[in-house]
């Protein structure tokens, strides 16, 4: 951007390239403009990102990991030859003011004032990092030939217990060597996959087309598979098994049909002979009288003429009453038959 800016097209008349050098040194500005107003005093506007999370001391609001502001950097010291740097920002929710710098012996920023810092570190040593060798401990394994002796032999036991877990890596490793033919077998697979995908597909759509059905249809699974096999289905008798079972019942029945009890038998030229039920007697003119009442001359003729007509019996009457008979009621014609 500075640069954007310093550098342009156009070129004053009075410019002399050998006494300004640049148009920076003509117009007697720096070529980071706003951003070195205090470089007289040591300070350089930077843009800052928040390392970690924190909390402001102001406004007592979360500041999270990542946000960023203009801050201004300063050199405050060395850890050996490596600067030490300071950072001063103010919070873009209060008037508090946050200074940080950092730590180049554990490799992090610490905050000198302003907020405080949200606790999510572990130690690395128990996370089994690399940890870098302190200055102290190098100094002593240069020196002290014992310690160094026992460093490596320490060092020695952790690779014998880590050899396992290297093996395996190593192992995981040699079968993704062969790039081209793992990506060769892999996309054989997805091509086979593919095809069983679209052939499923097929089957369902012209199920639907022939069902008229508009639901999507799942996947068969292996336990409706067993449930189908434990199912037997009948298929109904064919046509012809009809017919011939039809031709069968009618061979094997009698010609001649079977009369029932009760029913009329009709002969041609006899109308029709009732049943063996007897029919009213008040229709046929008959009267029922005791044999006491039939005359002398008549005993005989009403004998002959009696008609076994089913009678209501009497309640009263028992068992072993008289017996009662039909005779012909001839009172209408008594003259007639005295004159004969």
């Amino acid at each position: 951007m500075g640069e954007r800016k310093g550098v342009n097209k156009y070129y004053p008349p009075d410019f002399d390239p050998a006494k300004h050098g640049s148009l920076n040194k003509y117009r007697h500005s720096h070529p980071l403009r706003e951003r070195a107003r205090k470089l007289s005093q040591g300070i350089l506007i930077i843009r800052f990102e928040m390392p970690y999370n924190i909390w402001c001391d102001g406004c007592k609001n979360h500041i999270g990991m990542g946000v960023r502001y203009n801050a201004e950097k300063k050199k405050v010291g060395n850890y050996y030859t490596t600067p030490i740097y300071r950072f001063r920002m103010k919070c873009h929710l209060c008037v508090n003011y946050i200074e940080m710098q950092t730590d180049p012996a554990n490799c992090d920023y610490v905050i000198v004032s302003g907020a405080q810092r949200k606790e999510e570190r572990w130690d690395p040593q128990d996370n089994e990092q690399v940890l870098a060798t302190e200055h102290e401990e190098k100094k002593k394994l240069e020196t002290d030939a014992m310690y160094r002796l026992e460093h490596g032999a320490t060092d020695q036991g952790k690779l014998q217990r880590a050899l396992p877990t290297l093996s395996n890596i190593q192992e995981a490793q040699s079968a993704w060597k062969d790039d081209f033919a793992l990506n060769s077998m892999l996309r054989r697979k997805f091509r086979e996959e593919k095809k069983v995908l679209q052939e499923e597909e097929e089957k369902d759509q012209a199920l639907q087309a022939k069902a008229n059905l508009s639901i999507p249809l799942v996947r068969e699974a292996e336990e409706d598979r067993r449930l189908a096999t434990l199912l037997t289905y009948r298929s109904p008798d064919s046509y012809e098994d009809k017919q011939k079972q039809k031709r069968t019942e009618i061979s094997s029945r009698s010609w001649f049909p079977s009369a029932k009890a009760g029913d009329a038998l009709k002969l041609p030229g006899l109308g029709t002979k009732t049943s063996s039920s007897p029919a009213p007697c008040d229709h046929l003119g008959i009267v029922r009288r005791r044999p006491t009442d039939v005359p002398r001359g008549l005993a005989s003729l009403g004998d002959a003429t009696e008609t076994p007509c089913a009678l209501p019996t009497s309640p009263t009457a028992g068992p072993s009453g008289p017996p009662h008979s039909l005779v012909p009621d001839y009172s209408g014609s008594g003259s007639d038959s005295d004159g004969e």
